[in-house]
């Protein structure tokens, strides 16, 4: 009887194809699997498939950076074995530890730059106001516009002559 049902387990092999592995877990709850490389009913060789379940999110809602990079690379198959609990913990301490040694950078520099700015070694970034549009004649100015104004009972064609120190003029 244990050379039928042998049989029956390699024939649903050859089939269905070998079941998932569980690789491992992340700290976010994601859990990784393989399917090892197998041989169809049909002598059809197929590759190793690497893929995760993502905790708490659907797969039309993943985004880049939603699994650790230490996993994505398992993933792509940049790397062979999968990365440890602690590896993938050491190394979210270690950009922890990046992102406060910037801050204290850029927290050093701003107190550097106050400090140039008072003793005037370094002049202030100016503010600009914006006036209108850059290509307008009358940019920047708050001169009264020297259109014609007219009503449609007192024009008379040709009556009105642009001043002489026009803008097209120069």
């Amino acid at each position: 009887m244990s050379g039928v049902w042998r049989l029956l387990r390699s024939l649903k092999l050859r089939v269905f194809g070998p079941a998932k592995e569980y690789v491992g877990a992340d700290p976010q709850g994601n859990k990784y699997y393989r399917v090892p490389k197998h041989e169809t009913w049909a002598g059809q060789l197929i590759k190793e498939r690497r893929f995760v379940e993502a905790f708490g999110i659907k797969e039309h809602q993943y985004e880049a950076g939603d699994i650790p990079t230490e996993w994505e690379a398992w993933i792509r198959k940049k790397r062979k074995d999968p990365p440890s609990f602690e590896e993938i913990l050491k190394n979210e301490d270690y950009k922890e530890e990046i992102k406060k040694k910037i801050k204290d950078i850029y927290e050093k520099d701003r107190l550097l730059q106050s400090k140039e700015y008072k003793e005037g070694l370094v002049a202030e970034p100016l503010q600009t106001q914006i006036k209108g549009h850059a290509s307008a004649p009358q940019f920047g100015k708050n001169e009264p516009s020297e259109d014609p104004v007219s009503t449609a009972n007192t024009f008379q064609p040709g009556s009105w002559m642009p001043p002489k120190d026009s803008i097209r003029n120069k």
